[in-house]
């Protein structure tokens, strides 16, 4: 079996994106796409498990890594999700599930040998905190509570967010946890980033990422790292989160935490100013670096 830097678990999702001017693009997304993306942008090795129909096999074309790391299982039915957003900035959308995809298993990724195991979901319900144990046993967890807080109706498909029951139970297992900040609100009640930050990581979570449209923020129980976004443009502005948090996983492994802010801050500039997920390489980063954080002298 092959060793992998990182694993990301999360199923593929065909997005009807509509913008605040009833513009529509359909398109593959999902976490997992922009996640794997993201860390191999970086020179990362990186595995990806998804699940998806057998009718619906060819969205896996829509991956940037390499095909010999792809590891399909069919699922009775595939996610697609319908995004209307109502600003230009696209902070606030309506989603509604129009397919979920099968859940995730321990036996699914029992078998690989990784540094990360990264949950990348996108509804409640793809994965539990059972596999998340699992993989505590096994190497560094990451998680991105998205898939944690957002339902959808059986009936109507109509996603909300509602709080995770079993958060104080499970974050304890997390070595890893990105919220943006509406869901660090949902999670601790609170508005303001660095006092939630804390909460999560007093109830177990050891580093905690919290993504806003003007900046990231890292904390590790002693100290704050923070680093703005700089995209000169939003055209790409799906899977800013997804993007920020595999990189910052991925460089984490080797750098400081704020290394490694500065790494995934410049990686999802740089994605966001073109849609899909990231197809740049490193060096291309490192040049978005010395170009836009000048300030910084860590690359």
């Amino acid at each position: 079996m092959k060793k992998y830097d990182t694993l990301t678990i999360g199923h593929i999702s065909l997005d009807y994106n509509i913008d605040y001017q009833d513009n529509q693009i359909i398109e593959v997304g999902g976490a997992v796409i922009y996640s794997s993306a993201a860390a191999y942008a970086g020179g990362y090795k990186v595995a990806v498990v998804t699940k998806v129909a057998p009718q619906d096999k060819d969205r896996l074309s829509a991956f940037v890594i390499d095909k010999d790391d792809i590891y399909y299982i069919p699922s009775s039915e595939s996610t697609s999700i319908r995004n209307k957003y109502h600003t230009a900035d696209k902070e606030r959308r309506t989603c509604t599930c129009i397919g979920q995809g099968d859940s995730f298993k321990i036996e699914d990724i029992k078998d690989f040998d990784t540094e990360i195991y990264h949950f990348a979901g996108l509804i409640y319900g793809d994965f539990d905190g059972e596999i998340i144990k699992w993989a505590s046993k096994r190497g560094k967890v990451a998680v991105d509570v998205q898939a944690l807080l957002r339902h959808a109706n059986r009936e109507t498909g109509e996603m909300y967010f509602e709080d995770w029951a079993e958060k104080k139970e499970i974050l304890p297992y997390i070595d890893y946890l990105k919220t943006d900040a509406a869901e660090a609100e949902i999670l601790t009640g609170l508005q303001d980033r660095k006092e939630a930050a804390k909460l999560l990581h007093s109830w177990g979570a050891k580093e905690v990422v919290i993504t806003h449209n003007t900046e990231v923020l890292a904390y590790d129980g002693n100290n704050f790292y923070t680093c703005p976004i700089r995209a000169r443009n939003l055209s790409g502005r799906s899977g800013r989160g997804d993007t920020t948090f595999a990189a910052y996983i991925t460089e984490r492994q080797q750098e400081s935490m704020e290394k490694a802010l500065l790494w995934a801050t410049a990686t999802v500039s740089t994605k966001m100013e073109a849609p899909g997920p990231y197809k740049g390489k490193r060096e291309d980063i490192v040049e978005y670096i010395h170009m836009m954080y000048p300030e910084y002298s860590l690359y």
